[in-house]
């Protein structure tokens, strides 16, 4: 059986990006997980039933930490010898490129779900550009999760020549519509997550889920749902996620408003994300830039109509006034004539709902992606 290496920044991303994805293809292949944070990993690879080496990634810029983290995966992989290195998110991406292409690993897949470079500056951006050359470079094979981004990196000549592919209609692991079904929250259990939330039955509640950080459009979104607020009194607003203030600071007048605003209510990270789409009567997802939201396809297939910026990935999944509102990225009058106009118009709500859960199970069903996924891993396999 060939060994299969996925390897990814942080184990949140290998349990949110590729929730259950381990145990799937581990049928097929020997699977081991790398990643950042032992115990964490350890838990993830002993719950999905797969080996794991630890090595200690950090998302930010640190290029000695960085070179260490590169050695030791070197020796890794000289000693296990592995048919695949498949890796995600941009420093596993770097550093487990870099690494399979001096061992000589037949195959090198690195998805890409996301630039920071799109909304970089100055030399940050220029570090960056060299970050992602040089990983496509040492890849032979590269999947953007979404038409958006494939054509960015088309655009920007990031790929040079390896070979560029997005596996089925995007995504990185497709959605378990079973699991994401608004019926699974019994109206008892909904009542009480109300209540620990002081969520009245009359509020119309708009949610986020994500981190709280400026490229996700939170300021903009803070700044919206307040003049709402002055307007329409039973409305509150459910932000889902943490600030990372270390990476991407909020502004402080948005901190300001999330920790004095009774209307808007702060929950943290939250494992199960159900409650709150159940909770929800919209989704706002205002970000500046995505590879493919999953979050956009947890709160279709939960019920829950959605707006969206009009950026890659976002606009693949919700076409405006169709399944979904759109409005342009990092503006907030527009930001606020949409929210406004789903608060207004149930009928409206209720068709988004109807048309997006339909599209994403016919589309985006998770078995679905996983089959693909396979058969790219099986096609690899044959041709090398």
């Amino acid at each position: 059986m060939n060994k299969l290496i996925r390897i990814t920044t942080v184990p949140i991303s290998l349990e949110k990006l590729l929730e259950n994805q381990p145990s799937f293809f581990k049928k097929h292949f020997a699977v081991t997980l790398i990643s950042a944070q032992k115990d964490q990993l350890q838990q993830l690879a002993k719950e999905q039933g797969v080996g794991f080496f630890p090595l200690e990634m950090t998302r930010k810029i640190t290029p000695f930490h960085d070179l260490c983290c590169l050695f030791q995966l070197i020796r890794f992989l000289r000693k296990e010898q592995p048919h695949f290195v498949h890796s995600h998110t941009p420093k596993a991406g770097i550093i487990g490129m870099l690494a399979a292409y001096i061992t000589r690993v037949p195959i090198r897949m690195h998805t890409v779900a996301g630039l920071p470079l799109m909304e970089a500056k100055g030399l940050k951006r220029q570090i960056l550009l060299v970050v992602e050359r040089l990983t496509y470079r040492c890849a032979t094979h590269v999947y953007p999760n979404a038409k958006g981004l494939m054509e960015f990196i088309k655009e920007k000549k990031l790929a040079g020549n390896t070979p560029l592919k997005c596996i089925g209609k995007g995504s990185s692991n497709g959605i378990d519509i079973t699991y994401f079904n608004p019926d699974i929250i019994l109206p008892k259990d909904l009542a009480q997550y109300r209540k620990k939330w002081t969520i009245a039955q009359d509020d119309f509640v708009f949610l986020f889920i994500g981190r709280l950080v400026g490229d996700k459009g939170i300021n903009e979104l803070v700044e919206a749902f307040e003049y709402l607020a002055h307007k329409i009194s039973k409305i509150k607003l459910l932000l889902v996620g943490k600030q990372e203030p270390e990476l991407d600071p909020l502004k402080r007048v948005t901190i300001d408003a999330i920790e004095s605003n009774p209307k808007i209510i702060s929950t943290g990270y939250q494992k199960d994300v159900r409650p709150f789409l159940k909770m929800a009567h919209t989704f706002v997802f205002p970000s500046y830039r995505e590879g493919f939201p999953n979050v956009v396809l947890q709160a279709g297939a939960m019920g829950v109509p959605c707006i969206v910026s009009d950026i890659n990935g976002c606009n693949e999944i919700i076409e405006d006034q169709v399944n979904g509102l759109v409005f342009p990225p990092k503006q907030t009058q527009p930001l606020i004539k949409k929210m406004q106009s789903l608060y207004e118009q149930v009928d409206k709500r209720q068709l988004f709902i109807e048309r997006t859960r339909a599209m994403i199970g016919s589309n985006f069903e998770r078995k679905q992606y996983w089959k693909l996924l396979l058969e790219e891993y099986k096609r690899l396999e044959k041709d090398v």
